[in-house]
């Protein structure tokens, strides 16, 4: 999946009018229109005529009343009241409606109506004209309070990400809502909020869309699907009881036609199950594994709930990317590089073990290291290079190590008592070469995760479809082309030179003269060709995050 092919195709719409998408997503709370962030339409159960307003005075005392648990954000609340003199807030009838358009249909995105005082709004807004002004000044505080709560969860996301993951290293902007919700007011005009609150990549829109379209696949697979055991791998042509099972729900899916009842894995079954395999991020081979029956397993209601955790997902991560930018993402084993804003390159990668898990964070290129030495870090010298030492004398010397004391000795490492505490505060480095696992090249984004980009010397792992074998860096498969786009505005350091100082076996550290952004993400979901995807959850993040959102079906 291409996020600048997105961006880009969502620009060159844009430019030609074409924002249906955009509009539908967006900017569709819009006073003029009335419509919504989804695309429905909220309708007040009686047209509005002659009514009552809510009065400052009124006000005043409704907020007077309210115990501290009956509002969301008591304290902003009283705040952006007194600061206004206690005016009402959604007197005009448009721009109250596009807020409750926007309430209504924003479930698609995990954001329930009821979450937002929905009851207590909605039996306020029934035969509104015979409501007295008290309660016209409390559905106008009910209404604000929900905005500030819907603003901050659409701003930050509705669960914190640093509660989820052991490290998380993505820093955002605050932003006031007090101050966006004033802007909206003076300008009558809901969606300036909307706009500047929600996340703008079309990748989030999509996932609304993939939303609403698996809600409606999960009320024709409301009844309980029938489990396919998991167990024997099934190969092309080959016979097994589990394929009508298989086939009936291939067509279930829409991956067939029709369904036979045959104990075949046919040429069609086969074509089905790969293109199964495709669009859930599995080896596109027609063999049917456990991998496969696992997904094939999985509810309409399942897969929703997995579109709802990367909405959230989009919502933590930074509005804006820049123009030059590396996005890597972990689930999808995925590098690509945009430069000037256009896209350059994808390159495979391998990413950290389960155990060793690659984080989540971005931060900044600063340089290119040709002909890497590799220092060994923290995580690998005490879980795998000391106790290595301890059992074999010989390994630092088959793993062609050398030991360096505190005082920056080098020490012979057949002299070195690996039972002391001492050994764990001497470096471990090893000099470039064939056996360097960082390989060619290492690129540097200094950062206290000592996460960075690098070569290999097993170079094999890239043709596997699972790529989560390292301790934590992020090896990238043709870095050294990688390396000759970032220096690409550099004339002395033309493909030629690189190639020359890299045959030369000599460390040569090349700093970036252009600043290069780089984001380590993590999704499992996401459209392409208007095609939902989704891809292994290998750090078993996705459950963690829906039991917090709190949606499970």
């Amino acid at each position: 999946m291409l996020l600048y092919h997105h961006i880009m195709n969502f620009e060159r719409s844009f430019k030609k009018g074409v924002f249906i998408v955009f509009l539908l997503f967006i900017i569709s709370c819009n006073n003029q229109a009335n419509n919504n962030v989804n695309g429905d339409s909220y309708n007040p159960q009686s047209p509005v005529e002659e009514i009552a307003e809510g009065t400052p005075e009124a006000i005043l005392r409704v907020l007077q009343e309210k115990d501290s648990t009956s509002l969301f954000e008591r304290d902003s609340i009283k705040t952006f009241y007194k600061a206004r003199a206690n005016k009402p807030v959604w007197s005009d009838t448009q721009f109250r409606n596009a807020f409750l358009d926007t309430l209504k249909n924003a479930k698609y995105q995990g954001f329930l109506f009821q979450d937002f005082h929905g009851n207590e709004i909605e039996n306020l807004t029934k035969n509104l004209q015979d409501r007295s002004s008290e309660e016209i000044s409390a559905l106008d505080i009910y209404l604000t309070d929900a905005f500030f709560k819907y603003g901050k969860q659409l701003w930050y996301g509705k669960t914190n990400p640093k509660k989820l993951h052991e490290i998380w290293d993505l820093t955002r902007k605050k932003i006031s809502i007090s101050k966006l919700l004033n802007e909206s007011i003076d300008k009558n005009d809901l969606s300036f909020a909307i706009k500047k609150l929600g996340p703008i990549n079309p990748i989030y829109n999509e996932l609304i869309l993939a939303a609403k379209e698996q809600s409606i696949l999960m009320e024709k697979d409301s009844s309980k699907i029938m489990k396919i055991e998991i167990g024997k791998t099934i190969k092309p042509e080959s016979s097994d009881p589990r394929m009508p099972r298989i086939k009936a729900r291939l067509q279930q899916l829409g991956y067939l036609k029709d369904a036979d009842t045959s104990s075949v894995n046919s040429k069609t079954s086969e074509r089905a199950i790969k293109a199964f395999q495709q669009d859930h991020g599995l080896m596109i081979d027609g063999i049917i594994g456990n991998a496969t029956l696992y997904n094939l397993n999985k509810s309409a209601k399942d897969w929703y709930n997995i579109l709802q955790v990367n909405l959230e997902r989009w919502r933590w991560y930074p509005r804006e990317l820049g123009s030059d930018y590396i996005l890597v993402n972990v689930a999808d084993f995925k590098l690509e590089f945009i430069k000037n804003g256009k896209f350059k390159d994808e390159h495979k990668i391998v990413v950290g073990l389960p155990s060793r898990a690659t984080p989540v964070f971005s931060d900044e290129i600063e340089n290119i290291v040709l002909n890497p030495s590799w220092y060994i870090p923290p995580t690998i010298k005490t879980k795998d290079v000391i106790p290595g030492a301890r059992k074999d004398p010989n390994y630092i010397n088959k793993k062609h190590l050398n030991v360096i004391s505190q005082s920056g000795e080098r020490l012979d490492p057949l002299n070195v008592n690996w039972n002391s505490k001492e050994v764990y505060s001497y470096r471990f480095k090893q000099d470039p070469g064939s056996a360097n696992p960082l390989g060619q090249v290492k690129i540097n984004f200094p950062n206290k995760h000592l996460i960075y980009l690098h070569d290999t010397n097993s170079k094999s792992l890239f043709s596997n479809n699972a790529r989560s074998n390292s301790s934590g860096c992020v090896r990238v498969e043709g870095v050294i082309d990688l390396a000759k786009e970032l220096l690409s505005d550099q004339k002395q350091y033309n493909s030629d030179k690189v190639d020359e100082l890299l045959a030369s076996g000599k460390t040569r550290y090349i700093k970036l003269t252009t600043p290069v952004k780089i984001y380590i993400f993590y999704w499992t979901a996401w459209r392409e060709n208007g095609k939902t995807h989704f891809t292994h959850d290998i750090y078993n993040d996705d459950e963690k995050i829906l039991k917090a959102l709190n949606i499970i079906h």
